[in-house]
């Protein structure tokens, strides 16, 4: 019998998928703070630019399951160093880019790095002790908003000190390090799902994603009751019912409309997907409105950097509840987390919509928004393993994922339309562009407060028990488990 492989210590692989987790959430809101003056440097208009971060969203809502149901079948180690390996190529391609065009198409290589969340779930879910999971699992999820906030106060400081062309350099350089670190460091599962990629089902995902997204972002300047727009939303519709029809009859789907028909997930994957549309969206535009020049009426003429530093309470916040979301959930429920976190994000972007006069007033709303949402990322990842068999846990978790990209892509355009949809004769957006979009993202997360009151009760100890079940087959990235039996 031949001598069994040594396993790398699950700390090791911990650190490096950690590394790769905050280098994929960093690279999602680097660019944000810099976003007008990308604009300004790249010679065209809000609505275009927005599709920076637009199409790295869309990218990542597509690629998310595809890469992840690889990854089963060829191994989610060898996949993990491929999403980073894009994410490095994505990243150099957009720091040489000479137009906006050739920019978008290399955040859209990135994007194809958004298999590293369900990636790392599942290695985490081979490879770590049973006991470790369910903390593993939070942190990884926690990582997320953390990155996000901390990427919008990293953005300004790099992009003033070094070139804004360093927010993809420096995540090169990043990303290329992790790869490296995971192909030596990160085991191999030895199981295997066997069946062919669906690629149908993948091409139907985003056309009409696409085709939503275009509609929605264009609106302001084709109409909203343009033949082109309407065109768009009906093809979009129709495309939508042909996936979920073809997903529903495929083998091996790309996503599982069977699983997504059980209670605990549709509705944890609801309060994800608005979760995704407020969190995105309103980060996204902050610090737009914060950098507007004062002579507008409004925002405060800051500087990248200074818009960084304004932004700063809701990375710090975000830090904080990766640290107290678990002793909280024990105490009051994940599901109560959850409810608490929508509603402080709502309440910060009721107050943001009419209360913006001050920057400390602005600290303050985003100290709270990133509580707010922190706290929901990190109970997400367990509601949604709680919803499922342990053998799904996985595919579980990459939906999850997925769905809140895919509610991030259509909050970041719906803002963009809203903010563009009326303009000073300078070009830049009126005041109250701003206000109905914040108001919009306020009742948004309302919304997913209330939807968060239909997720299933079910206490963090037995959330803990179904995370540390020992695996009884394969773990799916990307599909559903399959019994060997």
């Amino acid at each position: 019998m031949a001598a069994q492989r040594v396993r790398t210590p699950y700390w090791v692989t911990f650190i490096v998928l950690a590394v790769a987790t905050a280098s994929f959430a960093l690279m999602q809101s680097m660019t944000v703070p810099v976003i007008p003056t990308i604009e300004e440097h790249m010679h065209t208009d809000q609505s275009t630019v927005t599709w920076v971060l637009t199409a790295y969203l869309l990218s990542a809502s597509v690629f998310t399951p595809i890469i992840g149901r690889i990854g089963d079948a060829v191994g989610k180690g060898r996949m993990l160093v491929f999403s980073l390996s894009m994410l490095c190529a994505g990243s150099v391609l957009a720091a040489l880019s000479p137009t906006i065009g050739v920019l978008i198409i290399a955040r859209m290589v990135q994007g194809v790095g958004g298999g590293v969340l369900p990636l790392s779930f599942g290695i985490i879910r081979d490879e770590f002790p049973h006991r470790k999971v369910a903390g593993a699992v939070s942190v990884v999820s926690s990582l997320m908003a953390v990155g996000f906030g901390a990427g919008i106060v990293l953005g300004g400081p790099i992009a003033d000190g070094l070139g804004y062309a360093w927010l993809f350099w420096l995540p090169a350089i990043v990303t290329a390090t992790a790869g490296l670190a995971a192909l030596v460091f990160v085991p191999e599962s030895p199981v295997r799902t066997p069946g062919r990629i669906p690629v149908l089902p993948a091409l139907l995902l985003s056309a009409w994603l696409c085709a939503l997204l275009l509609a929605i972002s264009r609106a302001p300047h084709w109409g909203w009751g343009s033949p082109v727009v309407i065109g768009l939303v009906v093809f979009a519709a129709i495309v939508a019912t042909t996936w979920v029809l073809v997903e529903r009859r495929a083998p091996v789907p790309l996503v599982d409309m069977r699983m997504m028909r059980l209670r605990g997930v549709w509705t944890t994957n609801l309060v994800a997907l608005l979760v995704g549309v407020g969190m995105y969206a309103s980060f996204a535009f902050l610090p737009q409105f914060i950098q507007t020049p004062t002579h507008t009426g409004y925002g405060f003429g800051s500087s990248v950097t200074e818009s960084g530093l304004i932004l700063l309470p809701m990375a710090i916040s975000s830090f904080i509840t990766g640290l107290i979301a678990a002793p909280l959930a024990r105490r009051i429920s994940p599901k109560g987390v959850v409810v608490f976190g929508t509603s402080l994000a709502a309440i910060a972007m009721f107050i943001m919509a009419f209360v913006n006069n001050e920057i400390w007033q602005v600290a303050a709303v985003s100290g709270i928004s990133g509580f707010g949402v922190g706290l929901t990322f990190a109970c997400l990842a367990s509601l949604i393993v709680g919803a499922v068999p342990p053998e799904q846990t996985g595919v579980a978790s990459g939906m999850n994922a997925n769905i809140r990209t895919i509610g991030g892509s259509i909050g970041s355009a719906a803002m963009s339309s809203i903010v563009a949809a009326q303009l000073l004769p300078d070009g830049l957006p009126a005041e109250s562009g701003y206000t109905h979009g914040f108001a919009l993202l306020g009742a948004v997360f309302l919304v997913a407060a209330a939807a968060g009151l239909t997720i299933p009760a079910v206490s963090e100890e037995e959330l803990e028990e179904r995370l540390e079940a020992p695996p009884t087959s394969v773990v799916g990235a990307g599909s559903a488990r399959i019994s060997p039996h």
